[in-house]
């Protein structure tokens, strides 16, 4: 289906089409009263350019998108309803959870894996590894090399030795922190994640097609600390997104705490100057991102993508369903999409 500047019911179905399955969370509200959809030219936006921008995505295997600004649904397209993997994207969830815990003082960033009685298989962790904290486990910078689930290959080979780096002064994408802080949470919330998510987040926020069931822990001999995978809705990502847009606040209510947002979604790591800065399990724009400063993102392995523009008071989505074994798309190709969405806009210098 080709977007076009009329198609305001056309995105009103293809939102609506699984609100009233029979496995669907019950929602008490659907996507397109929280968020009109609106056409291209009352939205100020260029049919053209969005056409190509949804052509584009098509290229690069993107199952679901959506464009929301101003709290008005610009665009969609794709299957928005289908519960499809997030990936890593889980790990932005993960972070939202903790913030409540920590909000809540069930939780201290401060700390240590030795104090909260953390370890792992043999060969256990190191009394300078267990001197880790929280904070640099939300960081990616905790300096526990011990093998981990759930990562690909290309991560565990890129994992440093053992004692290489001490903890807190070296930033590196570590599943090992991840799901270690996993075990935290659940240790300090005494709830599971797939519960605490459905109770603390997607029943507040309404979304319409989580479901606990949605969540599969992953088990291996590896580690003692599970990975968590969550299967969700490209619409249902999309209100978490916008929920974090609105600092936290949905309809009055706060949800999740406004000054968790600001801090775990500050840049902590940088690379090189193209490349995205990492907060607390969110990416940040970098130095000569395409991204307006200010914006972060959830990202996951396989083309799962949340975009959290304050700048332009808007969020993108853009899902690939994993089911499909989809080659995984490089982020140049996500950020000729957002070029392509901006220049439809006329927002900034795309």
């Amino acid at each position: 289906m080709r977007f076009i500047s009329s198609a305001a019911a056309v995105i009103a179905a293809l939102l609506l089409g699984a609100c009233t399955a029979p496995d669907a969370h019950p929602p008490g509200t659907d996507f397109t009263r929280d968020f009109p959809p609106i056409s291209a030219a009352e939205a100020g936006w260029s049919a053209p350019d969005l056409a190509a921008a949804q052509d584009w995505s098509q290229q690069i295997n993107s199952t679901a998108v959506l464009v929301i600004q101003h709290d008005r649904l610009v665009a969609a397209w794709g299957d928005t309803v289908k519960r499809t993997e997030l990936a890593s994207v889980r790990k932005s969830f993960l972070s939202a959870l903790i913030g409540i815990a920590v909000a809540e003082r069930k939780l201290r960033l401060d700390s240590s894996l030795a104090e909260l009685g953390i370890d792992d298989n043999p060969p256990a962790l190191t009394d300078a590894e267990q001197q880790a904290t929280v904070r640099m486990l939300l960081e990616a910078r905790s300096g526990v090399y011990h093998a981990a689930l759930y990562e690909t290959p290309g991560m565990a080979a890129r994992r440093p030795p053992r004692g290489s780096h001490p903890p807190g002064s070296f930033w590196y994408y570590n599943n090992w922190d991840f799901n270690a802080l996993g075990t935290i949470y659940e240790q300090a919330a005494g709830t599971g994640i797939y519960d605490a998510l459905d109770r603390l987040i997607a029943q507040p926020i309404g979304m319409q097609d989580y479901r606990p069931e949605d969540g599969q822990y992953f088990y291996g001999a590896a580690s003692i600390h599970r990975a968590y995978p969550i299967r969700m809705s490209a619409r249902d990502l999309a209100r978490f997104a916008l929920l974090y847009l609105h600092h936290g606040v949905w309809h009055g209510r706060q949800v999740v705490p406004a000054d968790w947002i600001e801090t775990s979604t500050r840049t902590y790591s940088t690379t090189e100057p193209s490349e995205p800065g990492y907060g607390m399990l969110w990416w940040t724009a970098g130095a000569r991102s395409v991204l307006p400063p200010g914006s972060y993102f959830a990202w996951g392995a396989g083309g799962q993508f949340a975009f959290v523009i304050p700048a332009y008071d808007m969020v993108v989505v853009s899902r690939v369903d994993r089911d499909q074994h989809f080659p995984d798309p490089p982020l140049r190709d996500l950020t000729k999409l957002l070029r392509l969405i901006f220049k439809a806009g006329g927002l900034g210098a795309a």
